[in-house]
C-alpha cells in the first residue's frame, strides 16, 4: 500500500519535512517513489509547498495520505473533507485521564 507521508530533513531542533510517496511498510527515511512537496513548519510564508498534480495523481492512484498530510491538504484547501485526528490515546491513558477528570 502507497503513503504520502513526511519525510524528516533538516538541522538539529529546525526540522524540514519533505512530502514523500513510498510504500506504507518501509522506513521514512529509506527510498521513496517520488517527492512531491515540502513542508517548513517554522516559515511564517510558504510553509506548506506541495506539487498539486503530482499529489492528486498520486491519490488517484491509491496512495493514502497520512493524518497529518491530510490535514494539511484540508487546511490548504486542495481536497476537501474534515480533519483527522492525528493524536493517539492508548486505552490505559485514556482511563487514567478519566479517573483524573473525576477527582478533580
Amino acid at each position: 500500500m502507497l503513503a504520502i507521508r513526511l519525510q524528516r530533513v533538516g538541522k538539529k531542533k529546525f526540522a524540514t519535512y519533505r512530502i514523500v510517496v513510498s510504500e506504507k511498510a518501509r522506513d521514512t527515511q529509506g527510498n521513496h517513489l517520488e517527492q512531491v512537496g515540502t513542508y517548513n513548519p517554522h516559515a511564517k510564508e510558504n510553509q506548506f509547498a506541495p506539487v498539486v498534480e503530482r499529489l492528486l495523481y498520486w491519490i488517484s492512484k491509491g496512495a493514502v495520505p497520512s493524518e497529518t498530510i491530510h490535514n494539511l491538504l484540508v487546511t490548504n484547501k486542495i481536497i476537501e473533507g474534515k480533519k483527522k485526528k492525528s493524536v493517539f490515546v492508548s486505552k490505559k491513558r485514556a482511563a487514567k485521564l478519566a479517573e483524573k477528570k473525576k477527582v478533580a
